[in-house]
């Protein structure tokens, strides 16, 4: 089993290492220790028994940082051994800065449990000598022991405390920032999907159009029916080219003196069918309701359009029917085409139009269903779609 590697010191406590133990030495060179020979505490007089708690105190501030746990101790039992010489005052300094780091890079338990130790020590060694000698000078131990434990302890728990909350304010902010961000990514996102649904159910009816009856007039070699054909074409670039510009209108929102086109209503369902009818299409329309939100007459418009235009690319010979009928808060749209093989030209679909009335009837927390249906009189292709139209149902 390999041996357990020590952490590396950091450079600092390097340095600071470095510099208490030459600081430590000139001052035992000089011969300026910290209590005279006679006192009865020094067991071990004289100059060298001073230098092994220097060292090892050195060597604890080496690993300040990088093994707090393993100093502290050690450091400790340093100073009880400084005690009992005639004692160095950076072994002193030294000790005070292994007890503040211990505080500031040991683990948060060690954080909060060293202030209060020490903190008790203190009191202890204020009370019991006082209490033994009963002599005022007494109290000083008590103060000695304060400035060298509890005193660098209380630094270190506060510059933690301080340091810890300038961390959680930068992560804070760093979430602030990452949730700005992935709002503003949702809304841009939320924005072109909004827009793509615009520009396809607005150009697309019309560029169906154009395809099939540039088809047929290519296909026919029939004066009459080219003409006819060349003028649902024109029809339909015009009417194209209105949306479009109704579009960037929109985009541009040129402000005041230069409104964007409104946007569509039910009361164009009308012209809506009377186009699709000039398409080559059989509608019927039957429309009843009432009072609908701005919203859920969009969406209605946008849902019927749409399926008309399937209609056009898609459907079979047969009528198509347009249903729409407002009733217990809901507004319920039904478009139905022949489902089946067509002679007629075929424009190619993407199944973006889908999507889009999909996307639009979840925004609006209503549903939408498209698929065929077996009826008396054959297949039809089915979209039912429905639509709250009370306010506080809508987003």
């Amino acid at each position: 089993m390999p041996a357990a590697r020590l952490p590396r010191p950091h450079r600092f406590d390097a340095y600071a290492a470095l510099a208490g133990l030459l600081g430590g030495l000139l001052l035992w060179g000089f011969g300026l220790a910290t209590r005279p020979k006679g006192e009865p505490i020094v067991l071990f007089p004289g100059a060298w028994p001073i230098l092994v708690p220097l060292a090892v105190t050195a060597c604890c501030e080496l690993m300040r940082r990088a093994a707090p746990r393993v100093a502290l101790p050690v450091a400790t039992a340093a100073l009880v051994a400084d005690t009992v010489t005639q004692g160095n005052l950076v072994t002193l300094v030294m000790f005070t800065d292994v007890m503040y780091a211990a505080v500031l890079y040991g683990t948060p338990a060690a954080a909060r449990r060293i202030p209060w130790v020490t903190g008790l020590l203190s009191v202890a060694a204020t009370v019991v000598p006082f209490a033994v000698w009963r002599v005022p000078e007494a109290l000083l131990i008590g103060v000695a022991v304060g400035i060298m434990s509890f005193a660098p302890a209380s630094t270190g728990l506060i510059v933690r405390n301080h340091r810890d909350a300038a961390e959680a304010a930068r992560l804070h902010a760093e979430q602030t920032a990452l949730l700005a961000e992935m709002d503003r990514v949702q809304a841009v996102g939320a924005e072109r999907a909004r827009m793509a649904r615009e520009l396809h159910d607005m150009v697309a009816n019309h560029l169906s159009a154009i395809a099939i009856h540039s088809t047929a007039a290519l296909s026919l070699d029939d004066p009459a029916t080219t003409r006819r054909a060349l003028g649902v074409i024109r029809e339909n670039s015009v009417m194209g080219l209105a949306e479009m510009r109704r579009l960037i209108g929109i985009l541009r929102d040129a402000g005041a003196e230069t409104e964007p086109a409104a946007a569509p209503t039910l009361d164009g369902l009308g012209a809506l069918v009377g186009t699709a009818r000039a398409n080559g299409l059989d509608v019927t329309l039957d429309a009843a309701y009432d009072r609908v939100p701005a919203p859920v007459e969009l969406a209605a418009y946008r849902i019927v359009q749409e399926s008309l235009t399937n209609a056009l690319k898609h459907a079979g010979p047969g009528r198509v029917t347009v249903r729409l009928a407002q009733f217990d808060g809901s507004l319920t749209i039904a478009v139905t085409s022949p489902y089946g093989d067509r002679d007629a030209p075929r424009a190619p679909g993407s199944g973006a139009g889908l999507i889009g009335m999909r996307e639009r009837a979840t925004l609006l927390h209503g549903t939408l269903e498209a698929g065929p249906e077996d009826t008396p009189d054959g297949k039809i292709w089915a979209v039912r779609a429905t639509l709250p139209t009370t306010e506080g149902d809508l987003p």
